[in-house]
Order: C-alpha cells, then structure tokens, then sequence
C-alpha cells in the first residue's frame, strides 16, 4: 500500500496486506487465463497482481480516483488490463460478459458499506455470471449461510439462497487489514444457480413477500403479511399462523409468494 494514499472511510477502505490470507484467496479463486475475471475494489493490487499472472486480461472495477491514476500508470507493465472507473453499484455486468463472450468470475474484498446492495445489485446478474469469491464482514457471510429459527435469518438469507447455492470458506481476522477494521472478516463463494434449479416463482414476487415479512420479523404471519395474503391462505399452505417470518423456509416463502 502507497504511504501517500489515506484509506478513505466514504468509500470503506480497508487494504488487505497478510500475504498468507492473500494466497490462500488466490487457491480458493484458482484463477486461470481462460476465465472472464473481474476484479471489484482492487486497492493497490494485493490480489490484482496475483490474478494478473494468471489471466493478464483482468478486468477491475474501482471508484476511488487516485486508485484509478495508479492503476492507469500500472498499464504499462501490465497492458492487457481493463480499468472501469465507475460506482460498482451502477456497473452492467450483462454488457461485460456479452463483451468477454463467457459468464463471469467475479472476486474481491467488498466495501462493507456497500455490501447488502452491491449482492443484491449482482443477483440480478445471475444468468452472465459463473461464480463469486468475496471478503466481506463475517456478520454477513454468517447471514448469508443463516438458516431458518437463526437470529441471521432474514431477507439477504433467503433471497441470497433463492439465486445462489453459497459457501463460506475461511475466516480472517482483522489484523489482516491496514486499517484495521472493527470486525472479523470472511471469504465466501456463492455460484448462481441455474434457472431450472431454482423453484418457479417470480423472482419479484418472492422479494416483495420477503421484503414485507421481514419489515416486521418478531410479528406473526398474518400480522407481517398483512394485505398480502390471508390467514386461511397461509392455513392452506400447512403453515402454522402463529409462525414468524423467520421460521419459514425459502420453499415456504416460494410457496406464500405463489399466492399473492
């Protein structure tokens, strides 16, 4: 990391400098030259010059304009590398794939400022994209990986486990960083499912029903669907009305969104 770059809180950065967590990153990713690798947030290139050796084709994402001058002045040496100067956030990654002609392999340490609509962002890039490896704050991995009856259980959960089958791989603490952030942090890898995988129901619908129980968690189903469906129709789904929204699976989510 450059002595003369102040990590900027706006944009949450923390560097990533442990070399032993860098590398075991890099076996988890096993990036090749054959792969439509995009990099998000690459920083100084703890792990950018890492992938660069395996596909000098690297594309990176990054907002931060002076990350953006560095990384200008690294495309002498490294000439193949495609810079976007852009909020993440607005980034079609449709149009990159079409362009790289393959789905994307997606990486990088996620700013945990960003992090819940930046996947939510991605999930609807599901069809263009092979895989995702992410550093992002063990709290959200673990809500993530939550299941149902969990204090983590709630709408990133399921509507994470409704496009994607995800894994968290290792954890890493926060001495890692330079800054050091307040929190542990977590690898995972969350690879989208493929559409005939996943149960039948319009992904808006499902998102609204979720988005609507979760509004209000610790209140029972009738109460926080209210407007959406009834208690005889949550009734006739074998459900038990006085449930909470987290102690429904995604299927009997699917099952309360197909009603409405």
């Amino acid at each position: 990391m450059s002595d003369k770059h102040h990590p900027k809180k706006r944009f949450g950065q923390n560097f990533l400098i442990d070399e032993t967590v860098i590398h075991r990153i890099i076996s988890c990713i096993q990036p090749t030259n054959q792969d439509a690798l995009i990099e998000i947030g690459p920083g100084f290139g703890a792990l950018t010059h890492k992938l660069l050796i395996a596909q000098p084709a690297l594309s990176i994402i990054e907002i931060d304009n002076d990350l953006v001058k560095f990384w200008h002045g690294q495309t002498k040496t490294h000439t193949q590398l495609h810079i976007h100067h852009q909020d993440v956030l607005t980034v079609d990654f449709k149009s990159l794939a079409t362009i790289a002609a393959k789905p994307l392999r997606i990486v990088g340490n996620l700013p945990y400022n960003i992090s819940s609509p930046l996947l939510f962002h991605l999930f609807s890039f599901d069809d263009v994209i092979h895989d995702m490896c992410f550093m992002l704050q063990k709290e959200v991995v673990d809500r993530l990986c939550a299941t149902p009856n969990s204090k983590t259980y709630g709408r990133l959960s399921i509507m994470a486990q409704y496009y994607c089958d995800i894994y968290k791989l290792f954890e890493v603490p926060n001495t890692a960083f330079k800054p050091a952030p307040a929190v542990t942090s977590a690898i995972c890898r969350l690879i989208p499912k493929k559409a005939h995988a996943r149960y039948p129901i319009d992904p808006v619908k499902l998102a609204e029903c979720v988005r609507l129980a979760f509004t209000m968690r610790r209140k029972t189903l009738p109460n926080a669907l209210k407007g959406l469906v009834t208690v005889e129709q949550i009734i006739s789904l074998g459900l038990d009305p006085k449930l909470r929204p987290e102690n429904l699976s995604l299927l009997d989510f699917c099952h309360l969104a197909e009603l409405t």
